[in-house]
């Protein structure tokens, strides 16, 4: 069998969700430490755990957790760096202009953003967890935190206006569209989660009221994009024969973190408005949680139904391509969601063991892609091989 080469020359912006699934994995057994062993106020750090005098299974426990931060941060930047360099070549070239004006492809370009905006929530937990600087000064951090992340909600915004303008003007054929237009919401929705937490944890009334505005426009348009498109998308597919083709179908299961970060975001601006407004919001930040992890369980169990064939078929059989890293981001959402509902509701250890599990499948996933992503990469010919390539 003859593999489809994916050269090294060739740039796609959804190798981002590379960088942004192992940030992510970093961020899941902060929230995992946090809402299931922290009892205290603030947000968790490592010196708060005492780990000599942890039962010795949880302080096993406990070191796997930290090591899969430090490991997977520590990849998240590598992974950014690599990818930010190719973005930079990639906008240089005459693919960049038809790419961007044609409305069934660019929404890839909401990938970098994405990642992006998870790298302030990986220093926010994995790098504050580790950092005592960090630790202790977290509201000194405040207000830089606030301009770098106001800076990348500012682009795009100004980039998702544009890519609504395109998708108005131009004409297209809307029995195409895919489940990877949720990339708009997701870049959106990750945007406004990193605002809500600064607007939830800053003691300093001006920068959360900054923060909780520019995150209610981008949760806004978020909640919007998710609903309106997710109908356009079903309404196709029900016209349409069959599944979506192959490198369609990881996709499909984008729903899950889109919901999980308009969750979180709409549980943080409960804390904002509980804080400054004095509002009971706890029913509220309770309904959020809870209504979002159920819709997310059976659309979880749903998506992989439709995705056993494909799994069967084509995944497991060494085939590779970029759509395949949005496989990751759904089990770290539902896992850190779960770690959400473990301290609000149910902490069950159903509920811990869901979370674990979904933390190991998306590690797993990471690593077998990454394999895979590396490997096509160094490919610089046609030949015959094990793994099929494309970008």
């Amino acid at each position: 069998m003859e593999t489809l080469v994916m050269k090294q020359s060739t740039f796609s912006p959804l190798s981002f969700l590379a960088s942004l699934g192992a940030g992510g994995i970093s961020v899941i057994p902060f929230a995992f430490l946090q809402y299931t062993f922290h009892t205290g106020k603030g947000l968790i750090n490592f010196g708060m755990i005492d780990h000599i005098s942890l039962p010795l299974t949880q302080q096993l426990l406990f070191f796997f957790l930290e090591a899969v931060m430090i490991v997977f941060a520590t990849l998240h930047f590598i992974l950014s760096y690599q990818n930010i360099k190719g973005l930079i070549g990639w906008l240089k070239t005459d693919a960049y202009q038809p790419f961007i004006n044609d409305p069934l492809k660019n929404s890839a370009i909401m990938a970098p953003f994405i990642s992006l905006a998870m790298t302030a929530n990986v220093f926010i937990g994995p790098i504050r967890f580790f950092v005592p600087y960090m630790a202790k000064n977290l509201q000194d951090l405040m207000l830089p935190a606030l301009i770098v992340v106001g800076l990348l909600w500012l682009f795009l915004m100004q980039m998702e206006i544009r890519l609504l303008k395109t998708s108005f003007v131009k004409s297209f054929d809307v029995s195409k569209i895919n489940f990877g237009w949720l990339l708009h919401p997701f870049a959106l929705g990750m945007t406004t989660v990193t605002l809500t937490g600064i607007a939830a944890m800053s003691k300093t009334a001006w920068i959360s009221h900054t923060a909780a505005s520019l995150s209610a426009i981008s949760g806004t348009m978020a909640f919007f994009l998710l609903i309106v498109k997710l109908i356009s998308i079903f309404k196709s597919h029900f016209e349409a024969d069959g599944l979506p083709d192959k490198q369609f179908l990881p996709s499909m299961l984008i729903v899950v973190p889109n919901i999980t970060l308009l969750a979180i975001a709409g549980f943080r601006l409960s804390h904002y408005m509980h804080h400054y407004f004095n509002f009971d919001t706890s029913m509220l930040a309770f309904l959020i949680v809870m209504v979002s992890f159920a819709f997310q369980t059976w659309y979880l169990w749903f998506g992989l139904a439709l995705l056993k064939d494909y799994f069967r078929e084509n995944f497991f059989k060494n085939e590779f391509y970029m759509s395949q890293w949005g496989l990751v981001c759904p089990f770290v959402a539902y896992a850190v969601l779960g770690s959400f509902v473990y301290k609000l509701f149910l902490p069950s250890p159903i509920i811990y063991g869901l979370i674990m599990a979904s933390m190991l499948v998306a590690i797993s996933f990471f690593f077998l892609l990454l394999w895979r992503h590396v490997k096509c990469r160094a490919t610089t010919k046609r030949t015959a091989g094990a793994i099929s390539c494309q970008a």
